[in-house]
C-alpha cells in the first residue's frame, strides 16, 4: 500500500486546493488588473509630446523604434540638443530604449524633480485624506532619495505604484552584466529598505554588486535593479497566473536588447520574478549567458528544456523558504509549473547555506549571494552544488579572474 504522499492522487489533491485558494483570493480581493484604469500618464503623455516633437526643423523618431536606430538618432545630435530633448520630454528619453545611458540617468533626475513637485502639492491639497497626504509624502521622500548625487536611474514611472530600474556601476564599460528581477510587492515605495535592506531590490543589487567586485575586481562589472515591471500585489490572483510575468517578460527582453554593447548578461530572478524570467527566456538574446533563480515558484515549463534558451539555468532554494510548501503544478493558467529544484526539472542546483527564509538570498556572507557573484563574473567552476557530487558544474568552464 503506498503512503498518500507518492500515490497518483497526490497532484490531484495539490490542483484542487490550489484552485480552492484562488477562487478565494478571487472573491476577497478581486480582479486587480481591471481596478483603477486611467486615462494618459505621465510617461504616456511625454511619449506623445515626443511623437509631435521637432529637433532642428526635423521630426522626431518613433520612440519606439528599434534601440539600434534610436542610438543613432541621439548620437546625430549636438550636446545642446540632446539637452533640449532632457528638458522638454524627460520621462520619454529617461525611458527610452537606445538613448545613451548617461542621457537617461539625467533625464530620469529631471522627471524625478517634477515628480517630487507633484507629491509635494499633493501633500497640502485638503481633498485629501490624512492618509492619501501621508501617502503623497512617502511618495515626495521616495522620490528624493532616487536624486541624491550618484544615483543612476534607468526607468522611470511615477504612474500607480510606480516603476523604477537603477544600475549600480558602469553600465557602458562593464565586461558583464547583471540584472536582478524582484517578485511579487515590488513598486517605487518598497524598492528599498531600511530594515530588511537586502529583501528589497536596490540592497539586492548592491549586496551583488560587491560580492562580484571582491570575488574577481579585474572583472568591470554592472548590476541592474530591475523593478520596471508592475509586480504582484500580495498572494492574490495576479501572482498565481503568469499576467503580470507575460508584461515583465517583453519588458525584460526590451531591456537587454537595449543594453549598450555585447558582453553577456546573467539574470537574477527572485520568486515571482522566476516566472518573468522564465516567460521571457525563449525570446532573449543570446547575449544572456545566465538565468539564475531563487525562491522559485515555477517558471511556467515542466523541464529546464522547455525553456528554449541558450543560457544555463540555475535554481537554488534554502531549507526553510515558505515557497517550497507552493503546489507546484499549473491547471489552467493557474501555477507556475514544475519546482525548478527538483532533480527532474534540469536545472543546475546552487547550494543556499546560510540563507533565511524566502528574502536572505543577498544576505552577505550566504553560500547563495557568493554562488550568484561567481555566476555574475563567470566563475562558473567555482560555483558550489547543492549536492556533494558537484553535478552542477558538470561541463562548465570558465574562471574569473582573482
Amino acid at each position: 500500500m503506498t503512503s498518500f504522499d507518492t500515490s497518483p492522487q497526490l497532484n490531484v489533491w495539490r490542483a484542487l486546493l490550489a484552485l480552492a485558494v484562488v477562487f478565494v483570493m478571487l472573491a476577497t480581493t478581486g480582479w486587480t488588473a481591471l481596478r483603477n484604469q486611467r486615462g494618459d500618464t505621465p510617461l504616456q503623455a511625454s511619449l506623445s509630446a515626443w511623437e509631435h516633437g521637432r529637433i532642428g526643423g526635423h521630426g522626431l523618431p518613433d520612440p519606439q523604434a528599434q534601440p539600434t536606430k534610436l542610438a543613432r538618432f541621439f548620437a546625430s545630435l549636438t550636446a545642446q540638443d540632446r539637452a533640449s530633448l532632457v528638458r522638454k520630454y524627460p520621462l520619454a528619453v529617461g525611458n527610452m530604449n537606445g538613448a545613451p545611458v548617461e542621457l537617461r540617468y539625467r533625464a530620469n533626475r529631471v522627471a524625478l524633480g517634477q515628480a517630487r513637485k507633484v507629491e509635494r502639492e499633493r501633500m497640502r491639497d485638503s481633498r485629501l485624506t490624512t492618509v492619501g497626504k501621508q501617502e503623497a509624502g512617502r511618495r515626495m521622500h521616495r522620490f528624493e532619495d532616487l536624486m541624491e548625487q550618484g544615483r543612476h536611474i534607468l526607468a522611470f514611472d511615477p504612474e500607480g505604484s510606480g516603476r523604477v530600474a537603477e544600475v549600480f556601476g558602469n553600465l557602458r564599460k562593464a565586461d558583464r552584466v547583471s540584472v536582478v528581477v524582484p517578485g511579487v510587492d515590488t513598486d517605487l515605495l518598497t524598492f528599498q529598505r531600511t530594515q530588511r535592506k537586502y529583501s528589497a531590490p536596490v540592497g539586492m543589487a548592491e549586496s551583488l554588486h560587491a560580492a562580484e567586485q571582491a570575488r574577481s575586481p579585474s572583472t568591470r562589472t554592472a548590476v541592474i535593479a530591475w523593478a520596471d515591471y508592475t509586480a504582484p500585489t500580495g498572494l492574490g490572483i495576479d501572482s498565481a497566473t503568469a499576467m503580470r510575468a507575460v508584461e515583465g517578460a517583453a519588458r525584460l527582453n526590451t531591456l537587454v536588447r537595449a543594453l549598450p554593447g555585447d558582453k553577456p548578461v546573467s539574470l537574477f530572478c527572485h520568486s515571482y520574478g522566476s516566472v518573468v524570467c522564465g516567460v521571457a527566456a525563449r525570446s532573449l538574446p543570446g547575449r544572456v549567458a545566465d538565468i539564475a533563480v531563487a525562491g522559485s515558484p515555477g517558471m511556467r515549463v515542466e523541464k529546464a528544456a522547455q525553456l528554449h534558451t541558450t543560457a544555463r539555468v540555475w535554481a537554488m532554494r534554502d531549507a526553510d523558504d515558505w515557497i517550497q510548501d507552493v503546489p507546484y503544478l499549473e491547471v489552467g493558467g493557474l501555477g507556475h509549473g514544475a519546482d525548478p529544484v527538483s532533480a527532474g526539472f534540469g536545472a543546475r542546483v546552487l547550494s543556499a547555506q546560510g540563507a533565511k527564509g524566502h528574502a536572505g538570498y543577498f544576505e552577505p556572507g550566504t553560500a547563495s549571494l557568493m554562488n550568484f557573484a561567481e555566476i555574475g563574473v563567470g566563475a562558473y567552476r567555482s560555483v558550489h552544488c547543492a549536492h556533494e557530487d558537484g553535478v552542477c558544474r558538470t561541463g562548465l568552464s570558465g574562471t574569473a579572474a582573482a
